[in-house]
C-alpha cells in the first residue's frame, strides 16, 4: 500500500527542467547529462520523475538500506546514499541504476546472462528455445551471450527432409538478427555468441561477419584452447571433432593450426573480431566451476566478456571508483588511500549481495506478471522455465559482479605512466587489496547472513584463485573454509561505458582514449527526444549524436597546474599537442601505450579477478597483422581470460579521433543552383527506415511555393 502511494505522489517534470538540472550537476557537461536523463532517470513511460542524479542516488539508498535492515548490522540509508552520491565511490551500473526502485517497468536487475541447454540440444527444437529465451532476456534489458559449439558441423547428415546440416552460420544469423529485433528503451539488445576452435565450422563462424551487412547484432569470440595455442607455437596440425568433448566423436578434422590462427588474426584486423577466449584459463583460473557438477559448469559469457557463466546464471554490476581514492591528485604529494579503499569495498560488496535480494524481488514479479499473462499455459512455458532457472541460480550461488572504473585516471593522477612496470606492479596492488577485501566481506556476510547452499571448501581446495588467497592472507582463507562464503564468485572488470560518462572518468580499467575527441551515443531515431537533433548513422543503419569531449580530468590536471582552462580549450591543435607533452596523459592515451605491456597488465591484474576483464585494445590504422597476432599471444601468454582488438577505421567506432571523423553534414550539403528559396523551418515527419538493407530517411509533409 505505502508502495502505491509512493508511485501516485511521485512528481513528474519537465524534460527541459531535468536537462537543465542535470547539466548544473555535472558541471556544464551535457554529454553526461544527456546520457544519464535518457538512460537512469526513473521514467514513468515519457513521464521523467526524477530532476537529478541526486533524487536517483536517493532511490538507490533507499532500497539497499531497506534489505540491509533485514540483517544484523545494517548500513543506513545515509551512509549507503554517501557511498553512492556524486558518482564519487560506489557505482552500480546501467541496469541496476535504472531498475532498483523502479516499480513502472517490470525488468531485471541482472546486466547479463548466459543461455544453454543442457545435454545434447543439436536439433532445431533446441535452437529455437535459445531463440526464445534470448528474445525474453532482452525485452528485460539483459544482454545475452550463448554457445554453439552444441550445433552439427555444416554437412553432418540429419534425420529430416533436409537430410543434412546447414551448419553453424544460419543460426549465428538468426541470433542476431532476433537481437537486432528487440528493443531496449531505446537501445538495442547485446549479444555474444561464442565457439569452440575444436568444432569443425569455426573457420565458417570465424569467417561470418566479414559480409557486411550480416551478423550485425552480436559479437563474436572464438574459445581458444592451449591445446590449439601449442600448435600454433610449434607448427602442428591440430584436431577438430563434434561433439567437441566426446571420446567417440562422429567428425573428425585435422587442419593447419598456423592457417586458422591467421584467419584469426586477419579478421581481427579486418572488422575487429572475432575475439579469443582462452577458455582453458577460464576453467583453470574458474571458482564457480569447482561446482560444475551442480550446474555451475561455464559455457560461454556476456557480451562484453568480462563474465563467464553458466547456463542461466546471471550477473549484476557494480564499479568502485579508483579515482576518488587518490589525494592530492596530480601533485608531487599524491597517494593512494588503501585505507578508505579497502573499507569502501568491503561495503560495496555488501551492497552487490543487497542488489541480488533486490534481484530476486524483481524475478518474482517478472513471475507475477507472466502467471497473470493471458495467453495460455504452453505459450508461456519457456519464458516461465527460463525465469524459474535464472531464480534457482541466483538462489544456489548469490554471483556478484564488483568491479573498477578509472585505472587510467588513477593512475595518471598518482604521476604513473599506463602500462609501465610501476604503474603495473601498482595497478596489481590495488586490485590485489579489492580481492581480499570483496572476499573478506563475503565471509563476514556468510556468518552473518549464512554462506551461499552449495559452498564446501575441499571442492575449491586446489583452485588457482582461491590458493592465492590463502598464500597471501590465510587468515582469511582459514576463515573462510571455517564460515563458508556467500557468493560463489565475485570479481569483474566490465568496460563501465556510459557509466563512465557520469563518472567523468576513464573506463574499466582502460587507459584515456584521447584527451580530444568526439563521443558517439547510440539514439532510437523515432524517439521524440531526437527531434532536432544532427544524428550520424553508421554502415549498421544505427544513429548516434555526436559530442566533442575534452577528458575531464586532463581537465583538472590543467587546474593543478595553473593553466586557463578556455585558453587551452580553444588552442590550435599543435600548441594543444605541446601542453598535452608536459601532462601525465601524454604517451599514455590508448593510441600511443605499448599494446602488448597493456596486454601483460591485464593477465597480471587477472590474477586478483576471479571472472574476467573486458579489454579493448586500440591501435592505429597502420598497424601490422604480425602485430596483432603478438598481442593475442601474449595475451595468452599473460594469463589473460580473453582480448579483443580494434584498429583504427576497421569498422564503425563510438569513439571517433576529431581528425577522422566525418560530420554528417559533409553527406547532406547542396551546390548552389537556381532552386527556390526554402523555408527555415518544414514542418514535417522524418521517418527512418530499412529498405533492401539500405538506410532512408522520408520526410513527410507538404510545402508550397508561392512566388
Amino acid at each position: 500500500m505505502a508502495e502505491d502511494i509512493h508511485k501516485m505522489t511521485q512528481t513528474s517534470y519537465d524534460p527541459k527542467d531535468v536537462k537543465e538540472q542535470s547539466i548544473l550537476y555535472f558541471g556544464g557537461d551535457d554529454l553526461a547529462a544527456n546520457v544519464w536523463m535518457n538512460k537512469y532517470a526513473l521514467r514513468n513511460g515519457e513521464d521523467i520523475l526524477e530532476l537529478s542524479p541526486d533524487m536517483m542516488h536517493r532511490r538507490l539508498a533507499r532500497e539497499f538500506a531497506r534489505i540491509e535492515s533485514a540483517y544484523p548490522n545494517p548500513m543506513s540509508e545515509d551512509e549507503i546514499y554517501e557511498l553512492l552520491k556524486d558518482f564519487k565511490y560506489i557505482v552500480p551500473q546501467g541496469s541496476p541504476m535504472s531498475g532498483i526502485g523502479n516499480d513502472y517497468q517490470v525488468v531485471s536487475l541482472s546486466n547479463c546472462f548466459v543461455i544453454g541447454n543442457n545435454g545434447n540440444s543439436d536439433s532445431y527444437g533446441g535452437i529455437l528455445k535459445i531463440d526464445q529465451e534470448q528474445v525474453q532476456l532482452m525485452k528485460r534489458r539483459g544482454g545475452v551471450g550463448h554457445d554453439l559449439s552444441h550445433i552439427r558441423p555444416e554437412g553432418s547428415p540429419v534425420k529430416n527432409s533436409a537430410l543434412t546440416s546447414t551448419g553453424i552460420v544460419p543460426f549465428m544469423e538468426r541470433y542476431s538478427n532476433t537481437t537486432r529485433e528487440v528493443a531496449q528503451g531505446g537501445r538495442r539488445g547485446a549479444l555474444m555468441l561464442s565457439i569452440s576452435i575444436k568444432h569443425p565450422d569455426s573457420e565458417n563462424f570465424i569467417d561470418a561477419k566479414l559480409r557486411e551487412g550480416k551478423i550485425t547484432g552480436a559479437n563474436v569470440s572464438v574459445k581458444i584452447t592451449d591445446e590449439f595455442m601449442d600448435c600454433v607455437i610449434n607448427d602442428k596440425p591440430f584436431i577438430q571433432q563434434y561433439p567437441i568433448d566426446s571420446d567417440t566423436p562422429s567428425v573428425t578434422k585435422e587442419i593447419d593450426a598456423r592457417a586458422l590462427w591467421n584467419k584469426i588474426i586477419e579478421n581481427a584486423w579486418s572488422v575487429a573480431e572475432p575475439g579469443v577466449l582462452f577458455w582453458d584459463t577460464i576453467i583453470r583460473e574458474s571458482v564457480a566451476d569447482s561446482y560444475s557438477d551442480y550446474g555451475f559448469r561455464t559455457v560461454s559469457t556476456n557480451p562484453c566478456g568480462e563474465i563467464p557463466l553458466c547456463p542461466y546464471d546471471s550477473c549484476r554490476l557494480m564499479a568502485i571508483n579508483l579515482y576518488s581514492y587518490v589525494k592530492k591528485p596530480f601533485t608531487s604529494k599524491a597517494s593512494f588511500d588503501f585505507e578508505l579503499f579497502s573499507k569502501h569495498v568491503q561495503k560495496g560488496q555488501r551492497l552487490m549481495d543487497d542488489l541480488i535480494d533486490l534481484e530476486l524481488e524483481k524475478i518474482e514479479k517478472i513471475l507475477q506478471k507472466i502467471n497473470s499473462d493471458p495467453e495460455d499455459e504452453e505459450i508461456k512455458r519457456v519464458e516461465k522455465n527460463l525465469w524459474l532457472n535464472i531464480k534457482m541460480k541466483c538462489l544456489e550461488g548469490r554471483r556478484t559482479g564488483f568491479g573498477i572504473t578509472a585505472e587510467g585516471d588513477m593512475l595518471a593522477a598518482l604521476g604513473l605512466k599506463y602500462g609501465s612496470e610501476e604503474a603495473i606492479n601498482f595497478s596489481v596492488e590495488v586490485q590485489r587489496t579489492l580481492a581480499l577485501s570483496a572476499y573478506r566481506s563475503s565471509v563476514t556476510m556468510a556468518q552473518e547472513r549464512g554462506s551461499f547452499p552449495l559452498y564446501d571448501c575441499e571442492r575449491e581446495d586446489s583452485n588457482p584463485f582461491v590458493q592465492r588467497i590463502a598464500s597471501v592472507d590465510p587468515f582469511l582463507y582459514e576463515d573462510m573454509k571455517k564460515y563458508g562464503r556467500r557468493n560463489i564468485a565475485l570479481l569483474t572488470i566490465a568496460p563501465t561505458g556510459t557509466v563512465s560518462i557520469c563518472t567523468q572518468t576513464t573506463s574499466g580499467i582502460e587507459p584515456v582514449f584521447m584527451v580530444n575527441y568526439k563521443c558517439r551515443m547510440r539514439l532510437n531515431p523515432n524517439d521524440k527526444d531526437t527531434v532536432g537533433k544532427r544524428l550520424v548513422q553508421d554502415t549498421n543503419g544505427d544513429y548516434f549524436e555526436e559530442y566533442n569531449v575534452f577528458h575531464h580530468k586532463f581537465v583538472e590536471w590543467l587546474k593543478v597546474s595553473g593553466y586557463n582552462v578556455d585558453e587551452v580549450m580553444n588552442m590550435g591543435d599543435e600548441e594543444l599537442k605541446d601542453i598535452i607533452s608536459k601532462s601525465p596523459y601524454h604517451g599514455a592515451t590508448a593510441y600511443d601505450i605499448d599494446w602488448v605491456s597493456k596486454v601483460r597488465m591485464q593477465g597480471a591484474i587477472q590474477k586478483w579477478v576471479d571472472h574476467s576483464i573486458s579489454v579493448t585494445v586500440n591501435i592505429p590504422k597502420d598497424t601490422t597483422k604480425e602485430m596483432v597476432s603478438k598481442i593475442y599471444q601474449t595475451a595468452w601468454e599473460s594469463g589473460c581470460k580473453g582480448c579483443t582488438i580494434y584498429r583504427d577505421g576497421s569498422r564503425d567506432g563510438v569513439l571517433v579521433s576529431n581528425n577522422d571523423s566525418k560530420k554528417a553534414s559533409d553527406s547532406t550539403m547542396f551546390k548552389e543552383n537556381n532552386a527556390p528559396k526554402r523555408p527555415k523551418k518544414l514542418e514535417a515527419d522524418i521517418v527512418r527506415f530499412q529498405n533492401d538493407k539500405e538506410s532512408w530517411i522520408a520526410v513527410v509533409g507538404i510545402y508550397q511555393n508561392h512566388p
